[in-house]
């Protein structure tokens, strides 16, 4: 896709047993505060307010990483895109940017093949299969592309690729920045963050950068400053970003999430005014 400046800017996702050692599992996750039982507005958005989850804010996420990932605010284009973007990922694709050789792509077809048997992508499986964990095509190619677009045009698989977005992404990174105290800028931070670095607990992925931002600062939950713990986090995804070429632009922070939290406004509210690789982009 022309519009995709910066070529491979989704880390991809890593499956089932990244999301458990995201949310279960993972160190730099698991040690910190965990929300109480109870509604989770009384601790979990108790810095600031604000919840990404609500139907108005999540469309505002959406947005603001389409502007990043796509240089459009049209996210809902994205169901049909497929390209090799040269990552070393394989096919990357979808309104996540869902990977041939990370596993999260296979995930997305073996869910959506099992609620809809006879689907143009099912054919493709034992191939997404043998592919995974490489950048190979072999078995895919223009054939499997075609099934993608065409797939892509069903309310199914459409709902499909919402279903992995929310399963994988979005609901464990807004999930776990409510639990460190975090509103609705924080929760789309980190949500921002794992769309590009994914889950896990190595150096370069969410949960190492988390585990880097709180040993430089405290989050809310833990007596921390918002903003301060905000910056922190920003400046330990800046260091992985610019550890590979194809991140290191990194003005999806400079001109778009620090221009909100200069402006303290940590709920987001609109307007919201941002640039991304020079383009400017707004929200009323």
């Amino acid at each position: 896709m022309s519009n995709r400046k910066m070529g491979p800017v989704l880390r991809c996702g890593v499956g089932v047993a990244s999301v458990l050692a995201l949310a279960v599992a993972t160190p730099a996750v698991a040690s910190s505060a965990v929300a109480p039982a109870g509604p989770a507005s009384a601790f979990s958005i108790n810095a600031s307010g604000g919840d990404l989850a609500s139907p108005e804010k999540k469309e505002y996420a959406m947005q603001l990483v389409s502007s990043a990932e796509n240089s459009s605010l049209d996210w809902k284009a994205q169901y049909s895109y497929i390209e090799d973007i040269g990552d070393g990922r394989g096919y990357t694709a979808g309104i996540i940017g869902f990977c041939s050789g990370t596993g999260d792509m296979l995930e997305l077809v073996e869910r959506y093949t099992s609620a809809n048997p006879g689907n143009p992508l099912a054919k493709y499986l034992p191939a997404l299969r043998n592919v995974d964990g490489t950048d190979s095509h072999a078995g895919l190619g223009s054939g499997f592309e075609s099934a993608w677009k065409s797939a892509a045009g069903t309310t199914a698989f459409k709902n499909a690729q919402n279903s992995e977005r929310d399963r994988v992404y979005f609901n464990p990174s807004v999930n776990q920045a409510k639990s460190d105290g975090l509103g609705a800028l924080g929760q789309f931070v980190y949500y921002d963050a794992i769309v590009m670095h994914g889950p896990g607990n190595s150096s370069d992925s969410f949960g190492g950068i988390r585990a880097a931002a709180i040993k430089k600062a405290k989050p809310p939950s833990q007596g921390g400053n918002e903003t301060t713990y905000l910056n922190a986090f920003m400046d330990a995804r800046i260091v992985i970003m610019k550890q590979e070429e194809a991140h290191a632009d990194t003005s999806r922070i400079d001109t778009a999430q620090r221009v909100f939290l200069k402006a303290g406004n940590l709920d987001l509210h609109t307007p919201l005014k941002w640039k991304v690789y020079g383009d400017s982009f707004e929200i009323n």
